[in-house]
């Protein structure tokens, strides 16, 4: 008799169409997220609130009710959407261009107010949809569509290191960073997701997560080498870790 080992969780539509490049982290990223959502009970209580960018398509995947915000403003309108329905489970999910840039000043605040939502963010150093702009979050060096001499210090700063500006907000409950270039990273991403969600569920404050995430198409390299890069470039400045965990019993081991 055959065992089931794979299952498509409750919060998959089962007709979806694979929307994303090919190697691109964002298949992982929704799957880690619907997994959640399923493990935790969550599906039939969740509205999300979704973003401009290759992040929008989210709610094509995903069988929640879902939102779509202007650039930048995910975390306003979730805020809306949980004072008006303080019993539904809340999330974002977003792109670093619209979290960091576009929606900066949405994102702190709403981690400052301590919103009891959940947002995730994937870090992919670029603007993917529109073509591999420079965004908050690219590299010094880094070349980009507009920076096609590499990220200029002098001129363009240095890139915003989220978590950590989300951690030193007073309502956040959880921040981290994590990865998803390697099986035990994604397993560790996976964790803080549901972290994320269970401080939201507890009523603790604002949850956050920051994942490091590849961009081959834009980053004009096979999926193998775009994982590299993220281990030895990203990871190196953008430090995988729990900055803030209020619930004090997170285990970042194993």
């Amino acid at each position: 008799m055959a065992t089931q080992v794979f299952k498509i969780p409750d919060s998959f539509k089962k007709d979806a169409k694979y929307t994303f490049c090919p190697g691109c982290d964002h298949g992982v990223a929704v799957r880690l997220v619907g997994e959640c959502l399923s493990e935790l009970g969550l599906t039939e209580n969740t509205i999300a609130a979704c973003s401009i960018g290759c992040s929008v398509t989210i709610y094509d995947f995903l069988n929640v009710d879902s939102l779509e915000a202007p650039h930048g403003r995910a975390l306003a309108e979730a805020t809306g959407i949980k004072r008006a329905c303080p019993d539904k489970f809340v999330f974002t999910y977003q792109g670093d261009g619209d979290f960091a840039s576009i929606g900066l000043a949405e994102s702190m605040h709403a981690a400052l107010r301590g919103e009891k939502i959940s947002a995730i963010c994937i870090n992919n150093t670029t603007y993917g949809m529109t073509g591999g702009q420079l965004g908050p979050t690219t590299l010094l060096g880094q070349v980009t569509t507009t920076s096609p001499t590499g990220r200029n210090l002098e001129y363009y700063g240095y890139p915003i290191k989220i978590a950590e500006h989300i951690a030193l907000c007073d309502g956040t409950a959880f921040s981290a960073r994590v990865s998803l270039d390697s099986v035990p990273n994604i397993r560790k991403a996976k964790q803080a997701i549901k972290k994320a969600f269970e401080v939201q569920m507890k009523g603790l404050g604002f949850g956050f997560v920051e994942i490091l995430s590849s961009c081959p198409t834009n980053w004009r390299m096979t999926p193998e080498k775009a994982h590299e890069r993220v281990r030895d470039e990203m990871m190196q400045i953008f430090k995988p870790g729990i900055y803030k965990d209020i619930t004090k019993d997170f285990s970042n081991e194993n």
